[in-house]
């Protein structure tokens, strides 16, 4: 080769590299080229994470990658900023899908991902059933059923599958009772119940860890001075019948009178304006606290310590498993109010509370799936929504019934349906 050849070779290669380098160096910096907007773009990223793992993940229609295998998260890199459809695709699952904006130098997360079965199997565990309780650690139900025109109680061992008769309504009283009110001590040992007869109400503990219940009555006092309780954290909030709260340790019912109350707590400065035969609920989380009044929520500040209405039209409320929720429900309606800070996406102030989605039918009861997800039953449907609302909400059908009744257990990630006297629980639903 002349020399000549070797000089124009050279400088054919150097001028290439000098226009490729800085291509190369921006490349790396994750810029791109924007063909459709004619411009050059720093790239974003997306973080999704799935239940189950090994989700296929689509941009726009396309195919881009598969979560892992160990942590069921995937991080998509140098993506074009602007908004794309995502997907979450499994075989056999509901998919997810919601629209969301890639910015530049940006991760865009998606981190609470759950598809849920398309068919789910139930299995008949009782019937001629009116009502169920679970214990406080999941493992055990009390069953409210029907024999021969009278209630009887019974006990499910969902561990054992195993049904035992605890007591029959005649235990109670020969004439007949209704049952009012059941409640699980918190050691799950005891029951608490709250039955009334044709001559008074009363009260009776039943210690269903024996081989043989005892059922014993209890003289659980009903002081005049309280409107409305709640236990929070081992300690009792009470709305007394001048319209202040007061703080409590302890359960206030497990003392025979109120002169025998340990030093308590005032944490309304001025009361609240009681109105006459009006029902009133008190709520009590993590730094709000609400005085419910027939279907109005009121607020109380914790900086004047004074109630300002917060919301009409209320049916119910439930607290997330992570503490840092409100669910609030009116007949139709869902909104949650963030009782802590959210530093996730999307980003959350405490105290903001947003709107969720309306539905055709009334909402008969909900609870938590986990912190991200609430399953709900209407009047012939059962459904699992999420909470993050950039984009459309992702609404599952789970599955029809009549009327149904539903019980969700965090501990096993079952669903019980109680349906027209019939008892059934789900396979697991998150897997």
């Amino acid at each position: 080769m002349k020399k000549r050849t070797r000089q124009i070779l050279f400088f054919i290669f150097l001028s290439i590299f000098f226009i490729l380098a800085p291509i190369l160096v921006l490349h790396v910096q994750g810029y791109r080229l924007d063909f459709k907007n004619k411009k050059v773009t720093q790239t974003g990223g997306l973080f999704i994470k799935t239940i189950p793992k090994q989700a296929q993940i689509y941009l726009d229609g396309k195919l881009s990658k598969k979560t892992d295998f160990f942590f069921g998260s995937v991080l998509i890199e140098n993506i074009l900023p602007k908004k794309y459809k995502i997907e979450a695709k499994k075989e056999g699952y509901s998919v997810w899908e919601k629209a969301l904006e890639i910015r530049e130098k940006e991760v865009t997360e998606a981190k609470s991902i759950i598809l849920f079965p398309k068919e789910i199997n139930y299995t008949s565990l009782a019937e001629d059933v009116e009502n169920i309780w679970f214990s406080p650690n999941k493992r055990k139900v009390i069953l409210k059923e029907k024999e021969e025109g009278f209630w009887a109680l019974k006990l499910y061992d969902l561990d054992k599958n195993l049904k035992s008769h605890v007591i029959r309504e005649s235990d109670i009283s020969k004439k007949g009772a209704d049952l009012f009110g059941l409640k699980f001590s918190e050691n799950g040992r005891e029951i608490l119940l709250e039955t009334g007869t044709a001559e008074q109400l009363k009260y009776f503990t039943l210690d269903i860890n024996r081989d043989v219940p005892i059922l014993e009555e209890t003289k659980r006092p009903l002081f005049k001075t309280v409107v409305a309780y709640q236990i929070f954290n081992g300690d009792s909030y009470y709305l007394d019948n001048l319209g202040d709260i007061y703080k409590v340790g302890g359960d206030i019912f497990s003392y025979e009178n109120e002169s025998l109350f340990p030093i308590k707590e005032r944490v309304t400065t001025n009361p609240f304006p009681l109105k006459k035969e009006t029902e009133y609920k008190l709520h009590v989380f993590p730094e709000f606290i609400f005085i419910q009044e027939e279907r109005t929520l009121h607020l109380l500040s914790q900086d004047t310590k004074l109630f300002k209405n917060f919301f009409e039209r209320v049916s119910f409320l439930k607290m997330s498993t992570d503490r840092e929720k409100l669910a609030y429900f009116s007949e139709k309606e869902i909104r949650v109010l963030f009782l802590k800070e959210q530093k996730g996406q999307p980003r959350r102030e405490k105290g903001e509370s947003v709107f969720l989605l309306r539905l055709s039918e009334k909402i008969k009861d909900a609870f938590w799936v986990n912190s991200s997800y609430l399953i709900l039953n209407t009047e012939n449907n059962i459904k699992i929504i999420e909470i993050d609302n950039r984009d459309r909400i992702n609404i599952v059908d789970l599955a029809k019934f009549q009327n149904p009744e539903i019980l969700w257990n965090q501990k096993d990630k079952k669903l019980y349906v109680l349906d027209e006297g019939n008892l059934s629980v789900s396979e697991k639903l998150i897997r």
